[in-house]
């Protein structure tokens, strides 16, 4: 077995990117059939209870789902990574994802000081992975077939 190599900073930006504008193709277009083009220039937080589906809840679903059978979202297996435990290697429990997600809020509370530190650290680990114990790592192509 190979030594594994951390995924860093900027693999892990471009893969939330890339999940990020998937996203948006699914959201917008509904979102601008509900509420109208004026959704896009209004100023409240939130319009809705379709606004806080499609912008908080699904969103939240569909990455644990791909997280729980993949290991991964689409932008992380276009970019070739993918989430392990940090201390067996093997996937993460169901429990693990959870509290990693919502990890993620902690990271971005702080200025995206959490997110960040990802750059920093020596294992390449955000705050959210540090909370959920895992690690992202970089996978080979013949990984995801």
């Amino acid at each position: 077995m190979h030594k594994q190599e951390y995924a860093g900073f900027w693999i892990r930006t471009g893969a939330a990117i890339i999940d990020t504008i998937l996203i948006i193709i699914i959201a917008a277009p509904v979102l601008a059939a509900i509420y109208g083009t004026d959704y896009w220039f209004n100023g409240s937080m939130n319009q809705g209870v379709w606004d806080i589906l499609f912008n908080y809840i699904f969103p939240a679903i569909a990455v644990i789902i791909f997280w729980m059978y993949k290991s991964a979202t689409p932008g992380k297996m276009l970019a070739r990574v993918r989430i392990i435990d940090e201390k067996t290697g093997g996937k993460p429990t169901t429990g693990q994802f959870i509290i990693r997600y919502i990890g993620y809020y902690v990271s971005m509370i702080p200025l995206l000081l959490g997110i960040i530190w990802v750059g920093f650290d020596k294992r390449k680990q955000g705050w959210h992975d540090k909370l959920a114990g895992t690690l992202v790592i970089k996978t080979g192509y013949k990984d995801w077939l």
